[in-house]
């Protein structure tokens, strides 16, 4: 207590060991409370769902995975994604591939099944519709533990698919509106060009109507 104020937040500065079997303080409560994903759970929007999982993850031990998606079949909008643990899934080797031969890398991959899927609803929320917390595999403790060469490089790779998922929208997006674009040109180069053949014919119409003696004198 300094000036009287009580101030919980000085036990966890404080260098002496904390007893064993002691109960959390308030503040240790705060810190180690971490949101879990939910059937329910609502985000504005694809990548508020991707950063709040990617934290659960580092908290809680793993690395996040983004998955696969569906999109729409009329503009190719992403409707739904899964988010996984990077260790989902199992390695298949490829069969009747010739490679120069190397020293197999043991995967990273143990068939783990953690996952989050979120999909977008009518009012344009992503909607956490299906979570599996169980891992196959031990967790990473994120206090004072780094992730090896291996998890960081995934995590690099992971942002770097985000980057590009995002460069596709955005290029896909430009390509509709060039498309657009075209067809508005092409419509109006068709308008003008109809409009020159509609002369032309009134004009030989006009030219086989006169009498003949009035074409000689011309």
């Amino acid at each position: 207590m300094e000036n009287g104020r009580p101030r919980p937040w000085l036990d966890l500065l404080s260098t002496d060991p904390k007893p064993t079997g002691a109960p959390e303080t308030s503040a240790e409560r705060d810190l180690n409370a971490v949101a879990e994903p939910y059937v329910g759970m609502e985000f504005d929007s694809e990548d508020a769902a991707k950063d709040f999982y990617g934290e659960y993850a580092r908290h809680v031990g793993f690395i996040m995975r983004i998955d696969q998606c569906r999109r729409s079949d009329v503009d190719k909008r992403i409707l739904s994604r899964r988010l996984s643990c990077n260790k989902q899934g199992r390695y298949v080797k490829p069969r009747d591939q010739v490679r120069p031969v190397r020293r197999p890398r043991p995967s990273t991959r143990e068939g783990c099944k953690a996952m989050m899927l979120v999909k977008v609803n009518k009012s344009g929320k992503w909607v956490v519709t299906r979570v599996v917390k169980d891992h196959t595999h031990p967790l990473i403790v994120s206090s004072g533990i780094s992730m090896d060469e291996r998890d960081m490089k995934i995590e690099q790779l992971t942002m770097e698919l985000v980057r590009e998922d995002q460069l596709c929208e955005l290029y896909h997006g430009l390509l509709l509106t060039l498309l657009d674009n075209v067809e508005e040109q092409t419509e109006l180069i068709s308008m003008k060009v109809s409009g020159i053949v509609n002369d032309v014919r009134e004009f030989e119409t006009d030219v086989e109507r006169l009498p003949q003696n009035e074409l000689d004198d011309n």
